[in-house]
């Protein structure tokens, strides 16, 4: 590496470049400390998948360096993969206390065979970490105790900003303590690594105070039973929804096992203590349709969340009928638009009735616009900016606006650059290595292995499967057997097998002598004669497998 033991390093392993999967690490005097562990959630490319995880190996093997891994709040995408990884790094974990009330949950269920140290953090208390001093300072998002981190070391400070933003009427918690973010201002910060989500929308992002209206006045006019679906996490977006229904005389029944769980942990650190008794799920079909609000799981048309399966009629205990209502109180997740629309449309064809942030003010973001990330410049008022948590297009709008702040140098980061943040000027000193796993029954496996691989090449191709019989000297005892799945309709299919066959006799005809006795060139032959015709009949390149059975001639004469 290109580093020295007293470099100041910021290297991001996830987030960066992307939605999701945040992860970033922070060098000095030879100790390392983590910003975050999230996950990432798959798509139509990676069939069987459900979850998407960062890959460790850079800093797994320097995790006798790792002094501790600070959580900046309780999003999926910051903490979701700790149950999965944790075990690679062995750190102590520092969070608020909603953050690790809710991570005790994930850890409970993860039925993991380990004990994970977890230290509470107050605001504005620093603790010495490794060889920095990390303080939490207490931000305003759309989870209860979120925090940016002041990151001090003798190098400089780094303000990490973690996602944020402005709600001078906030339904639950209070608003950025943007006095605190002053005062680390005036103290000097050499870098501020900033949210980007945003930063390509003009003006300000709403208050939680107008979804809570917004969602009340769209159940004034609702007739029926009406479900909500929203982030399990945003605790905020439970509570609004709550004094909705209740300003509209309905009662609130939750459905979800993540939604319960981010209630529980809420009322733990005290929270959502004055909500109206929940209904049980048990008991949604007691109460008139006209009377209760349902709130679920599902904004991003996950299939197996509660959502989809009330949407096609397949949920256990909730059902709705023609006339009711959903109102989808969140976001699309870029990368989600198709799963989201599958779901929707089952709605509509239902004649559901369909409510979005698109048709009324039911949602409001957890993230800065850009009026609000130029008074967080100004706060703040860094040396340098660091574009994080956003797709490029979101990285390139944030760090033109912090040039236009009068930032002095902006870097824009992509997963795997090792930024030096020490010395006359920033600069990217080097590449780490990066990449993204999965989660198979427990096993952690890179998305790009040969299961995977070959998984999404017969969601797109299909698979033939040969079997040939071969005596003693490799020639063909009988025909070959060849069976193929998502090669055509039941005509095209039977054309194809005949075609294979022909194509196989014909392969091994043209093997020498010595060819025919190893199966590696057997197998060879054989497959790219499956796939010839394959390709030529459908254009596909389907899967093959070539199985062997070698047999004796004293076994056919019997």
């Amino acid at each position: 590496m290109t580093y020295s033991q007293n470099d100041l390093l910021f290297v991001p392993l996830g987030g960066s470049g992307e939605i999701g999967m945040n992860v970033n690490l922070y060098h000095y005097q030879d100790s390392w400390i983590m910003v975050d562990l999230g996950i990432s959630f798959p798509d139509d490319s990676t069939p069987g998948v459900d979850v998407i995880l960062p890959d460790l190996k850079f800093i797994a093997e320097r995790r006798d360096k790792l002094a501790g891994l600070v959580l900046t709040h309780g999003h999926e995408d910051h903490l979701g993969a700790i149950p999965y990884l944790w075990s690679q790094i062995g750190c102590p974990v520092y969070g608020s206390a909603f953050t690790l009330a809710l991570l005790r949950r994930k850890l409970a269920e993860s039925r993991g065979d380990f004990e994970i140290p977890l230290h509470e953090m107050g605001m504005n208390s620093p603790r010495q970490i490794g060889a920095f001093e990390v303080e939490m300072i207490a931000l305003n998002h759309s989870i209860p105790d979120p925090a940016a981190l002041a990151i001090r070391s003798d190098a400089g400070t780094i303000l990490h900003t973690g996602d944020w933003k402005f709600d001078k009427t906030p339904i639950l918690g209070s608003d950025t303590d943007q006095s605190r973010l002053r005062a680390v201002g005036d103290a000097g910060v050499l870098a501020m690594v900033g949210d980007s989500t945003n930063a390509m929308v003009a003006g300000r992002t709403g208050s939680e105070s107008d979804a809570q209206q917004g969602l009340s006045a769209a159940m004034a006019t609702a007739s029926g039973r009406i479900a909500v679906t929203c982030f399990a996490s945003n605790v905020a977006r439970i509570q609004s929804i709550c004094m909705a229904a209740q300003a509209n005389g309905r009662s609130v029944a939750v459905v979800g096992r993540a939604l319960n769980r981010a209630i529980s942990a809420a009322r733990e650190v005290g929270y959502l203590t004055d909500l109206p008794d929940l209904v049980p799920e048990s008991d949604i079909d007691l109460l008139p349709s006209a009377a209760l609000v349902i709130i679920c799981t599902g904004t991003q048309g996950e299939p197996r969340a509660a959502m989809a399966r009330i949407a096609a009629g397949t949920h256990e205990t909730v059902s709705l009928q023609e006339g009711d209502t959903v109102i989808y109180s969140s976001r699309q997740i870029p990368g989600n638009e198709t799963a989201i629309a599958r779901v929707q449309d089952m709605l509509i064809r239902r004649n559901i009735n369909l409510i979005t942030d698109q048709d009324a003010p039911v949602h409001v973001s957890g993230h800065p616009s850009r009026d609000e990330m130029v008074d967080m410049y100004g706060l703040v008022r860094p040396k340098i900016a660091i574009p994080v948590h956003g797709t490029a297009r979101h990285l390139q709008a944030h760090a033109e606006l912090a040039k236009a702040c009068q930032v002095q140098q902006t870097l824009l980061p992509d997963n795997g650059v090792m930024i030096r943040l020490s010395g006359s000027e920033a600069a990217i000193i080097d590449n780490v290595h990066i990449g993204a796993m999965t989660s198979e029954k427990g096993n952690i496996i890179e998305l790009q292995s040969e299961t995977l691989r070959s998984r999404r090449r017969m969601l797109w191709n299909g698979a033939v499967t040969v079997s040939v019989i071969l005596n003693k000297s490799g020639h063909l005892c009988a025909l070959p057997s060849v069976a193929q799945t998502g090669l055509g309709d039941a005509a095209t299919a039977s054309d194809y097998v005949a075609a294979a066959t022909l194509a196989v006799e014909g392969a091994m005809d043209g093997l020498g002598k010595k060819a025919r006795r190893q199966d590696t060139s057997v197998e060879e032959v054989v497959s790219q004669a499956v796939r010839r015709v394959a390709r030529s009949m459908f254009g596909l390149r389907p899967i093959a497998q070539v199985h062997i059975m070698r047999i004796a001639e004293e076994d056919l004469r019997a």
